[in-house]
């Protein structure tokens, strides 16, 4: 007895080293396949950001106009012979174009750009500054981070939470006059955000003066914090109304087709004929086993949070991380452009690591065998 009890235990740990170590293969296999991903995606970033190269010549020219207007502003400098400006205006290019490296050729401080990138080094920007005057890019991007996740996180949360639940309201009633108007009214999300919010601005904001035509809050802002909140409130409705109607018919139709996907399948079938309740089938057999989708799609739409919208931003004058690529590209400012895209590339990757195991915790068909899945 003794002896089976010792071959018992010995086996089981045998088998949780198997386990182990098959763990630890897969996630160093994960993780080096999106380190990979995200070095490849940083590095080409790097190289469309600066044109190849080509944006050295830009800042060439600007430091050469710069220095000169320099010299030309300063009354010290106009008794100056001709001569002597212009080697004061070559120094003072000269010393711009070795603290930029721009003596150096691109390909290598391509690959030490790649390298602070990955280690989150984000250095300086090169024409940007926050509100509070500093230069460095975190300081930039997390000043304008709360902007964009109040205005994403308010209306993706919306968006998420209505599709979910009207889809699976609208699955027990299939081809009811509802389920219908809303399969019609699907291709209504073909139009971006921006395009109804240019709609929303003409008719709330100009021909019915009910809300604000753009910005944050009211200027100058209020100094009562309910006050505060409630510009904040008054300028986020029409921003926020425009990405619910884009997106909330196209996304209501998408989960209602999945579920009744669910629902019709042989053992919903066999639970209803056992007379089960329909809210008890609904989360025991259509619910849970759509678990997978709907962790997927919450988690890539917090991850999206972090991106803003472009164009979305210029039209509601939003002050977020959208406006800010836009500005940063308006300004060549490779810095800026580099460190949106890092710290999304890096919020991206982390994402999918993190599905592989919720998939794993949620669905009991998914594995893990020899590394892989």
């Amino acid at each position: 007895m003794v002896a089976s009890m010792t071959d018992s235990a010995s086996g089981k740990k045998r088998g949780l080293g198997r386990d182990l170590r098959r763990l630890g293969l897969f996630v160093g296999k994960r993780l080096l396949a999106l380190f990979v991903t995200v070095l490849a995606g940083v590095y080409l970033t790097i190289l469309i950001a600066n044109m190849g190269g080509q944006v050295d010549e830009l800042r060439l020219v600007q430091i050469k106009t710069a220095a000169a207007e320099m010299v030309r502003a300063d009354p010290a400098f106009h008794d100056l012979p001709s001569a002597e400006r212009e080697a004061l205006m070559a120094s003072q290019v000269q010393l711009e174009v070795e603290r930029l490296r721009l003596d150096e050729p691109f390909i290598w401080r391509s690959f030490d750009y790649l390298y602070r990138a990955m280690v989150l080094d984000l250095g300086r920007a090169e024409e940007m500054h926050s509100d509070t005057g500093s230069r460095r890019v975190y300081n930039i991007i997390v000043e304008r981070l709360p902007a964009t996740i109040l205005l994403f996180g308010t209306a993706n949360l919306l968006v998420f939470f209505v599709s979910v639940y009207a889809a699976l309201k609208l699955s027990r009633r299939y081809g009811s006059a509802l389920d219908r108007t809303v399969i019609g009214l699907a291709p209504t999300s073909a139009a971006p955000a921006w395009f109804y919010g240019i709609f929303l601005i003409l008719l709330l904001a100009f021909i019915v003066p009910l809300f604000p035509t753009g910005g944050m809050v009211e200027v100058p802002p209020p100094e009562n914090p309910w006050a505060y909140a409630a510009s904040v409130l008054k300028h986020l409705a029409l921003p926020v109304t425009a990405m619910f109607v884009a997106q909330i018919f196209i996304s209501i139709y998408s989960w209602r087709t999945f579920f009744l996907i669910h629902a019709s399948e042989d053992y919903v079938e066999m639970a209803r004929a056992k007379g089960l309740p329909d809210r008890l089938i609904e989360q025991r057999y259509i619910l849970r086993p759509a678990m997978s989708p709907i962790i997927t799609s919450f988690l890539l739409m917090l991850i999206g949070l972090w991106g803003g919208a472009i164009i979305l931003e210029q039209v509601f004058n939003w002050p977020g991380l959208g406006t800010l690529l836009f500005q940063a590209i308006g300004h060549r400012d490779t810095p800026v452009i580099i460190g949106s895209v890092v710290i999304f590339a890096y919020l991206l990757a982390a994402t999918v690591f993190l599905l592989d195991f919720i998939y794993a915790a949620l669905d009991p068909r998914v594995r893990i065998e020899g590394g892989g899945r």
